[in-house]
């Protein structure tokens, strides 16, 4: 059984397009201790997609567990996600103008254990906002941008955020899928 420790739809959908049979059980763990000691993106993203896999892994360890996380960072500073429609506001007037750097991570974990990881990064370059359209996509998206990291969905509205993106569109939707799907041929959970 290959289970998915993650509430994501995106991630889920993103799995059942390429035909990867999964069930969902989101893992329940403590971000901030997860994330403990580290301020690095790449770090804190693969450290919270390990500890949802191996968080569900330990609950079932016959099952191949896929964990998945992203971290938003804008000159420097790590972002999670809002904790209500003004801290969202807030975060897209801090956007504004800057350079996204979303870092995805995802790790397969097997018998309470990782047992693989890998971890990718994209760069948007975040548009002039004005305060009227922050207020009309907020209006429009929320609240579903309020489970995304970023306040955005790509496959949405939140497209309009963006002047140009630059990486891996499964990185930007909050899963690196090839790397994925490639380890787990490489395991014999998928065809090969």
């Amino acid at each position: 059984m290959l289970i998915l420790a993650s509430a994501s739809a995106i991630r889920t959908k993103l799995l059942s397009d390429a035909g990867v049979e999964h069930q969902v059980l989101p893992a329940s763990i403590d971000e901030a201790s997860a994330q403990a000691g580290s301020a690095h993106p790449a770090a804190v993203a693969e450290q919270l997609a390990k500890a949802k896999a191996v968080c569900i892994s330990n609950q079932r360890p016959g099952d191949w567990v896929i964990g998945s996380d992203s971290v938003v960072s804008v000159d420097g500073r790590l972002f999670s996600k809002p904790r209500g429609r003004d801290e969202a506001a807030e975060h897209l007037r801090f956007f504004s103008g800057r350079t996204m750097r979303l870092t995805s991570a995802v790790a397969l974990a097997t018998a309470g254990r990782t047992d693989w990881s890998h971890t990718d990064a994209a760069s948007l370059q975040v548009r002039e906002l004005s305060s009227a359209f922050i207020d009309s996509y907020l209006d429009r998206e929320w609240p579903e941008v309020g489970y995304c990291v970023g306040v955005f969905r790509m496959e949405g509205p939140g497209v309009q955020l963006f002047d140009h993106v630059e990486g891996s569109h499964f990185t930007i939707l909050g899963m690196p899928l090839l790397p994925l799907l490639k380890a787990l041929r490489a395991r014999g959970l998928l065809p090969s």
